[in-house]
């Protein structure tokens, strides 16, 4: 634990008063002991607190929708495994063996949980504001290079307000083809449009996937005819 203990403070100059809720944020279920998904819950929770706060004063125009699709995409599974990732926590976790031969320590879930379980753990070593300042510092980045909340609209949101805006037909979806079997299927769907000649077609594993790429090759036709 010196080694984790020193790579803490080098990379976020915190020190635990208690140093066993460090290790417990760092142990995965597969491992004996406390592991630390209590932690995780808790963490879970401070992190969108602060982060919620944090984009309530970056974007103080922003609509409640808004701010919800920048926390969603700050707070998710790929971005905390990210985080972990640049801050090399896998190199440290506590993991049982066979998460171990498998490359646990890499695992995007497991680097995701463990980073909430840090943040969770330091709430309870030293409080709210400790907590707050860890992650702040930890998005700073993150926090200060914000993306279009319009470009995180799913594209099947974005093509129905574009419709609505110049009061057309709304998007009329139609399962077209399903191939593969049932374990590897791809399902292909048409987006049609009353005022537009021809229907665009997306094809992914999923059929709500498939959707969203018709509607992105339908939202992209339009965008150009009325350029």
């Amino acid at each position: 634990m010196e080694k984790a203990e020193t790579w803490l403070y080098k990379t976020l100059q915190y020190r635990f008063d208690d140093a066993e809720l460090f290790r417990q944020a760092l142990t995965h279920r597969s491992a004996t002991g406390s592991n630390n998904e209590r932690l995780e819950f808790l963490g879970d929770a401070i992190l969108d607190f602060v982060i919620s706060e944090a984009l309530y004063h970056a974007r103080p125009e922003a609509s409640e929708g808004d701010l919800s699709r920048l926390r969603s995409v700050l707070v998710k599974d790929v971005t905390l495994a990210s985080i972990a990732t640049e801050l090399e926590l896998g190199l440290h976790l506590i993991l049982g063996g066979g998460e171990r031969k498998t490359g646990g320590h890499r695992r995007e879930s497991i680097l995701a949980d463990a980073v909430e379980a840090i943040f969770g753990a330091i709430f309870l070593d030293r409080g709210y504001a400790a907590a707050k300042d860890v992650i702040e510092q930890v998005y700073a980045s993150r926090l200060s290079d914000l993306p279009d909340a319009e470009s995180l609209r799913d594209p099947k949101t974005r093509l129905q307000e574009w419709l609505q805006a110049r009061q057309m037909s709304l998007p009329i979806y139609e399962l077209v083809n399903v191939t593969g079997q049932e374990h590897r299927q791809k399902f292909e769907v048409s987006c049609t449009v009353t005022e537009v000649p021809a229907p665009t077609t997306g094809t992914s594993t999923t059929r709500r996937k498939a959707e969203q790429k018709a509607a992105a090759k339908m939202l992209t036709e339009l965008l150009q005819d009325n350029s």
